[in-house]
């Protein structure tokens, strides 16, 4: 192999090698919380659950994604919610 065939190798590997360890990163954890209650009446136990997560490392948006569902109370709005977030998840 001629030194500039060898050259154009190292430099063509140095290119593609950042892109590729860069596809390998795993998906973001996603949760789900679904709750019969309003926000406002489950206020304490999620900054709690939040609190939890973040002393695990943890954090909103950054290393894991957080989606809530609220049924206000409206429990026959469950069955769509949960349905909802399935169909979230599997995307």
């Amino acid at each position: 192999m001629k030194r500039r065939e060898f050259i154009c190798l190292i430099g063509g590997l140095a290119v593609a090698w950042p892109v590729t360890a860069h596809a390998q990163q795993p998906a973001m954890p996603m949760v789900g919380v679904l709750s019969s209650q309003s926000a406002a009446a489950v206020a304490r136990p999620l900054s709690e659950f939040q609190r939890s997560l973040s002393k695990l490392g943890y954090d909103d948006r950054k290393t894991v994604g957080i989606e809530y569902r609220w049924a206000d109370g409206q429990y026959d709005r469950l069955p769509a919610l949960a349905a909802d977030r399935v169909l979230s998840f599997s995307k």
